[in-house]
């Protein structure tokens, strides 16, 4: 079993003949040559594998305990007294009471606990996750050190390169491999995003976070957690995990920052715009190409210019600046880290039309959504227009959310299909619809056609139009039914652009 945080035996069988085995012995055969090899997914189990039965979002690793040893899996760590197919209580078993806490030990072992030579940093929160991470890889460059990232985007500097990632966390064995990738490519740091279900299912057991920051809290996820209090519960767990000399980067201007700072037992350090706080913001301008702001702390200051707009933005620079100075880097660095960052991968991404401009961003929340339209809104001097859809199999109660908050804001409305995976997309839209207040307007369009509908908006722009691209931001493709197909916002606005010009 598991007692504050170690396994302490099992039972194993060689020849009839039970053996007991303790940790360490685990964690020793893990030092030799040819170590067994770990693994969470039963198909990819090798003969002499361990196999630990972990619980995830859509799958249970006990129900395929079977799978994995008729694949030739030689230990099996799991939760529970799984029995057989003969009703057998299998003596073979690791009982623990944590197995995602006991595949990460083994995974960090088996990388020779790569996570112990970085110093990692993460941030969480229902926006602004990429690029809070973003800003603090850029900041840590201008410092001259390497950062790695793991997140919901990988951009590859070298080949110039956007990699979407399966999961924004990634499970405990591929975080020790890229941690011990980072490691042999010389980087010293690590940001990563933290997702409520990573959390809430202990993706991150083994890492010793040297910052954590939060951003805001949304309605999201309640597909998952159920209720927005259990949805901040799985927030949390990120800093009631930290030590006491780590540092929780907390947004004073999110009401739920202050019930994490009860839960904590690190250092806080607060940051708010126009307010005071321990690192804060004020803005100096933001237009179309940017924003400059005054970036204080500890009775020093810097004058930040940024391409990125909106005060959620800013709120995101704070945060970045939060980590990377609790990483014990400077506010001159900071402030060349956070001027230096160019683009972020469909947030706000700018394409500019005959006399108008696109805007591909990832908004795919109501807060998000009504972020991104509440920035644009002050800086279009013709009308704004938006396209947006809502994700199949996923949280139902933000579909009538975002439709109220276009209809608040945007002079003209094209609702289409996200990624719409099993459901149908007409019923996704028509649930959509029952969040506009006069559903019959003239400003609005029902076009389920995602491709069609971009074209819409871009033959229709007029001089000065904004027209919002939202939801999809960086994915390179559409979820229909169980398959992917290439689709991407950015390409199918450029095709549209160069038609009309």
């Amino acid at each position: 079993m598991i007692r504050d945080g170690w396994l302490i035996s099992w039972n194993h069988f060689v020849d009839g003949q039970c053996e007991i085995m303790t940790l360490n012995e685990l964690l020793e055969l893990l030092c030799l040559e040819n170590p067994p090899k770990i693994y969470t997914d039963s198909r990819l189990v090798k003969d002499g594998g361990v196999f630990v039965a972990v619980k995830g979002t859509a799958y249970d690793g006990h129900d395929f305990i079977d799978q994995a040893l008729s694949n030739g899996a030689k230990y099996i760590v799991c939760e529970q007294d799984t029995q057989n197919a003969r009703g057998d209580t299998r003596d073979e078993l690791i009982i623990v009471d944590d197995s995602a806490e006991a595949a990460a030990i083994l995974a960090q072992a088996a990388g020779g606990n790569p996570a112990l030579k970085l110093t990692n940093l993460a941030v969480t929160g229902t926006n602004g996750k990429t690029t809070v991470a973003f800003l603090v890889q850029s900041i840590i460059r201008q410092a001259g050190q390497k950062c790695g990232l793991i997140g919901t985007v990988i951009y590859d500097a070298c080949s110039d390169s956007i990699y979407q990632a399966p999961l924004t966390t990634p499970d405990c064995l591929d975080i020790a491999a890229k941690q011990q990738e980072m490691v042999t490519n010389g980087a010293k740091y690590m940001v990563i995003e933290a997702s409520s279900h990573a959390l809430s299912q202990n993706r991150l057991a083994q890492v010793n976070f040297k910052a954590a920051a939060f951003t805001n809290l949304a309605g999201d996820h309640l597909d998952y957690h159920k209720t927005k209090e259990d949805y901040l519960t799985a927030k949390t767990r990120l800093f009631s995990g930290l030590t006491p000399d780590a540092i929780a980067v907390l947004n004073k201007q999110s009401p739920e920052a202050e019930l994490i700072a009860q839960k904590t037992g690190s250092r806080i350090l607060w940051y708010a715009i126009d307010e005071p706080a321990d690192i804060t913001a004020h803005i100096e301008s933001m237009d179309i190409g940017g924003t400059v702001f005054t970036l204080e702390y500890a009775d020093q200051s810097a004058i930040i210019r940024t391409p990125l707009l909106g005060l959620y933005n800013v709120s995101n620079c704070l945060a970045a600046g939060g980590l990377s100075i609790a990483a014990g880097l400077d506010l001159e660095t900071v402030a060349a880290g956070l001027s230096a960052l160019k683009t972020i991968p469909g947030r706000l991404d700018k394409l500019d039309g005959d006399g108008f401009s696109v805007i591909i961003d990832y908004a795919h929340t109501d807060d998000a959504l009504k972020n991104v339209l509440s920035t644009l809104k002050p800086l279009c001097k013709g009308n704004l227009r938006v396209v947006f859809g809502c994700g199949g199999d996923r949280d139902r109660t933000k579909r009538p959310r975002m439709a109220k908050v276009a209809e608040q804001t945007a002079d003209f409305i094209i609702v289409t299909s996200d990624n719409p995976r099993t459901e149908q997309p007409a019923d996704i839209i028509k649930e959509v619809v029952t969040g506009f207040e006069n559903p019959d307007s003239q400003s609005i369009t029902i076009e389920p056609d995602r491709k069609k509908a971009i074209g819409l908006a871009i033959e229709a722009a007029g001089k000065d139009d904004i027209v919002l691209i939202a939801g999809k931001g960086h994915e390179m493709y559409q979820i229909i039914g169980t398959k992917k197909f290439d689709f991407s916002d950015k390409e199918i606005a450029k095709q549209y652009l160069a038609k009309r010009k």
